[in-house]
């Protein structure tokens, strides 16, 4: 599993719907998910910190587990069947761990609001995530000068 974060929220140019772009720890792949505009929404306001008057869903979400003495350990986004992402919460809850089925945007706004983190499968990973060409070209471009850099003297031991 790979550990991720919310890079940005945007438009996806073909469908008009919101997305949400996940991006690795290292800044190298990006994964994007297309979400609804309510969740959009959620994730925007946990994003931004912004309180609204009274709590919706997610933040329903947030005080019911808290009022469970129940943490959100982390969400996981572990398949796609027929372009459908599919993720579970992990609970704990007095020592016991449940995973809770869970659509990702719904995971994500609440993974935001409870500062748990969010992970990827393997298979995701590989099969859906997008690669950041500047970021390779520049990690390509600093192995160029290291190889350039390398001395005779550099494989003694």
């Amino acid at each position: 599993m790979r550990q991720m974060k919310v890079d940005k929220l945007g438009i996806d140019l073909l469908t008009h719907d919101p997305v949400v772009i996940l991006k690795d720890l290292e800044g190298k792949r990006f994964l994007p998910i297309l979400i609804g505009p309510f969740e959009a929404t959620a994730i925007a306001l946990a994003l931004e910190g912004t309180a609204v008057p009274r709590p919706l869903s997610h933040d329903l979400m947030r005080t019911m587990l808290e009022s469970l003495h129940a943490s959100l350990e982390q969400i996981v986004i572990h398949d796609i069947k027929d372009s459908t992402f599919f993720a579970k919460l992990i609970v704990r809850q007095n020592g016991d761990t449940q995973e809770i089925d869970a659509r990702p945007s719904d995971g994500i706004a609440l993974a935001l609001r409870m500062q748990a983190p969010i992970f990827v499968s393997d298979k995701i990973v590989l099969e859906e995530t997008v690669a950041d060409k500047k970021a390779e070209a520049e990690e390509t471009q600093r192995f160029k000068k290291f190889i350039e850099e390398l001395k005779p003297g550099d494989f003694k031991e």
